[in-house]
């Protein structure tokens, strides 16, 4: 099973930037995508009957938002950590046979950390729904998670301590998840890899001098981690910000 998952920063221009071409070329089996930043009915995308298409909306415009496909039906489907309670699109979760999959967009504490207490209680419930799901099944979870967790995760981590997405209490809450009985997919096949980003700064030539974090992953419950076949960035994909993320379970 190939699995896909890309923040893509707008869904609308990444497809003007060859997002179609990077979609037919994956040839994933679910495809994932955060910040789609779009309202029902403003895009149609023609990616073949053999996908299903799931979206969750933000209910304010031009926000967050995020998308399934997938070739394989899902047994159900759910929007969100609880029902109604989640305006700002961010989780979509697909139950299969053998494993829950979830993608999500975790809330960013902002540039001056104002939304960081809103962030911190976010990761507590979401990691109680997680623990939830694994009780039943394992669990898959993917996508913009806003954090590196480590030093090796970010190109200048002396200099972004204490920023946004590098704080101690974010990196203390992935801590605590992964502890909790997940794989960091990435760092499970490849512990030492060094300067492997997923997202870069739009500042002039950052991307192009590698000056990156990497934030988006692709966590696995403990028990699926022996399956984890391949957990790659695909960092030369343009269109966004972010690069796609991809993992490739063994079939059983």
């Amino acid at each position: 099973m190939r699995f896909i998952s890309w923040n893509v920063n707008g869904l609308r221009s990444c497809v003007g930037k060859g997002f179609l071409d990077y979609f037919k070329e994956s040839d994933a089996d679910v495809f994932c995508l955060q910040e789609t930043k779009l309202q029902e009915g403003q895009i149609e995308l023609a990616l073949g009957e053999e996908y299903s298409q799931y979206w969750n909306y933000a209910q304010k415009k031009g926000y967050s938002g995020t998308a399934v496909f997938t070739r394989v039906k899902p047994l159900s489907v759910r929007y969100g950590i609880e029902d109604d309670e989640e305006p700002e699109g961010r989780i979509i979760t697909l139950e299969f046979d053998r494993y829950y999959f979830i993608t999500v967009y975790t809330p960013n504490a902002k540039r001056d950390l104002s939304r960081l207490d809103y962030r911190l209680e976010w990761e507590d419930r979401f990691r109680a729904y997680l623990k939830q799901l694994d009780e039943l099944k394992p669990v898959i979870v993917c996508g913009d998670l806003n954090v590196a967790h480590q030093e090796i995760d970010l190109k200048n981590w002396r200099g972004n301590r204490g920023n946004s997405g590098f704080t101690d209490q974010e990196r203390e809450k992935m801590t605590t998840l992964l502890g909790s009985g997940f794989a960091d997919s990435f760092r499970y096949l490849y512990p030492d890899r060094a300067d492997a980003y997923t997202w870069w700064s739009n500042m002039p030539k950052v991307r192009e001098r590698n000056v990156g974090w990497r934030i988006d992953y692709f966590l696995v419950s403990s028990r699926l981690a022996p399956s984890i076949a391949e957990a790659r960035i695909d960092a030369h994909v343009l269109g966004s910000d972010h690069c796609p993320i991809c993992l490739e379970l063994a079939d059983e």
